[in-house]
């Protein structure tokens, strides 16, 4: 899984998947732990009832505490890129905890597709998976529940 996103923070952002662990490798100056991790959180919480609202709160958020100019129309958020919003709108999602329920629901729907695989999901619903998971990697480094330690973190302790 490629975490270009945040090549800003990890050098090592394209994750390479070990088929004798069914784990992505853990490396140096890489997110691949948390993404163990987050994969592994996903796949033991209960299937949301309407995780379409976990989204729409982060999303409201901006409109209080931000004042986006967005406004949702016929089920969807307009007036922004939606990942943007979302990660936005979740700086105070303690635990990032509405972020986990909603990629659980999308992740949920993919398996009642028929999709059990992540790069065999429908595109849309792939990419926004992937984007919701980058940013609960991003939000878990800011908030320091991050797995992942840089060499400048090593060589500080």
């Amino acid at each position: 899984m490629a975490l270009r996103p945040l090549s800003h923070i990890a050098g090592a952002w394209d994750a390479r998947w070990d088929d004798a662990t069914g784990l992505y490798e853990p490396e140096e100056d890489s997110f691949a732990e948390d993404l163990n991790f987050v994969i592994e959180t996903i796949a033991s919480m209960p299937r949301p009832v309407k995780y379409h609202d976990d989204e729409d709160v982060l999303a409201e958020n901006l409109l209080r505490e931000l004042r986006w100019p967005i406004q949702k129309k016929g089920g969807r958020w307009i007036g922004a890129d939606y990942a943007a919003m979302l990660e936005q709108g979740s700086f105070s999602d303690y635990g990032q905890k509405r972020l986990l329920s909603a990629a659980t629901g999308r992740a949920h729907a993919a398996l009642d597709f028929g999709q059990v695989h992540f790069d065999g999901m429908e595109e849309g619903h792939m990419n926004m998976l992937a984007q919701l998971i980058v940013i609960i990697l991003y939000h878990r480094y800011n908030t320091m529940t991050s797995l992942f330690r840089d060499k400048a973190w090593a060589e500080s302790t």
